[in-house]
């Protein structure tokens, strides 16, 4: 028989064991999580993401920092020519100005962006200046044009033959309704903003092998624009946000209606409240449905996201949405979206 003091002590020695065993699982738990984390991802939006991930993988594989990663990523489309809808070659708006909208966001908060600049061709990188050099978040047409020239950034006509071309054959139907999208309804009704002919926005998002998040989202914003027109894409919470406790989503498509929601900022707490990547984007996406049902019917807009572990997914109102991922196993991976239509 056992007395009672010896029933005690054994209870204190068992308890005592168990927390030892208790710490040491989650000791391990903990060394679990870190190696998913220390694996480097990058994802992004559209088929020409494959190539941005690329870029962005070179600085990720030898242990650089996401930010890095990101910024370098998205530099691609915006040097791409034939990338109408990013950077250099962009259309312009209805009075034959290009202009660009960025911002990145890094893992402590920090973040940049610039909006409606004329003449540069990586916004992406006047954005990280931005966050880096100045007490502002965002900067603005003439102003970050002064900006980016003052930090060395060269001046150029963004403009391409084919854009003017592309524009001036806008014109001859063009009509200064405020409407949303009549004008490239106008211009072609297979080119709607944020389709499978118009992927409007690279958003980028990474998860470096220290186990940190940052974003950048780059463009040139909806085609034949009203002048000074400024969509989600430079606006820190709409068209990207990083929190790096939880994850980090982007945006594509038409940005008014991601403004409307704060689309990304939701997407990354619905995460916090345990959605998965996917869920989440998919429950922004019906957000919109809920808001404006006939005219989520007509627009296109997806969410890309991915969390502390390095799972991602996306959601979209229509079909022809597609999401690049890029880590070890393998650099080319191009993703169906799925979607509400």
């Amino acid at each position: 028989m056992i007395n009672r003091r010896k029933f005690i002590h054994q209870g204190i020695i068992g308890t005592v064991a168990l927390g030892i065993a208790n710490e040491t699982y989650g000791s391990q738990r903990s060394k679990i999580l870190t190696a998913k984390l220390a694996r480097p991802i990058v994802v992004s939006t559209w088929d020409f993401g494959v190539a941005a991930n690329q870029a962005a993988w070179k600085i990720l594989k030898k242990g650089g920092r996401a930010l890095d990663a990101v910024e370098a990523g998205v530099k691609v489309p915006e040097a791409d020519l034939k990338n109408v809808t990013v950077g250099k070659g962009g259309y312009p708006d209805r009075d034959g100005h290009v202009t660009l909208d960025a911002c990145i966001m890094d893992e402590q908060g920090n973040c940049g962006a610039v909006l409606a600049m004329e003449h540069i061709t990586h916004a992406i990188s006047v954005a990280r200046l931005v966050m880096e050099k100045t007490p502002h978040v965002m900067l603005a047409g003439d102003g970050a044009l002064q900006f980016a020239l003052e930090n060395g950034f060269q001046k150029e006509n963004l403009l391409t033959k084919e854009s003017e071309n592309a524009w001036k054959e806008w014109l001859k139907k063009a009509e200064y309704k405020p409407i949303m999208n009549i004008e490239n309804q106008h211009f072609s009704p297979n080119k709607l903003p944020g389709n499978q002919y118009n992927h409007d926005t690279i958003g980028m998002l990474a998860l470096d092998s220290q186990g940190n998040f940052s974003g950048a989202c780059t463009t040139s914003g909806m085609a034949f624009k009203m002048h000074g027109r400024v969509g989600d894409s430079p606006i820190i919470g709409a068209g990207l946000y990083v929190d790096n406790e939880i994850g980090a989503a982007t945006s594509t498509g038409v940005g008014e209606e991601v403004v409307r929601t704060v689309g990304s900022f939701l997407v990354v707490e619905l995460m916090r409240q345990g959605y998965s990547p996917e869920e989440a984007c998919k429950e922004a996406v019906q957000r919109i449905v809920k808001k404006k049902p006939e005219k989520a019917k007509e627009i296109q807009v997806g969410f890309l996201a991915m969390n502390k572990q390095g799972e991602y997914g996306a959601y979209a109102l229509q079909q022809g949405f597609s999401f690049a991922v890029c880590n070890e196993e393998r650099q080319d991976l191009l993703i169906k979206g799925k979607s509400i239509y």
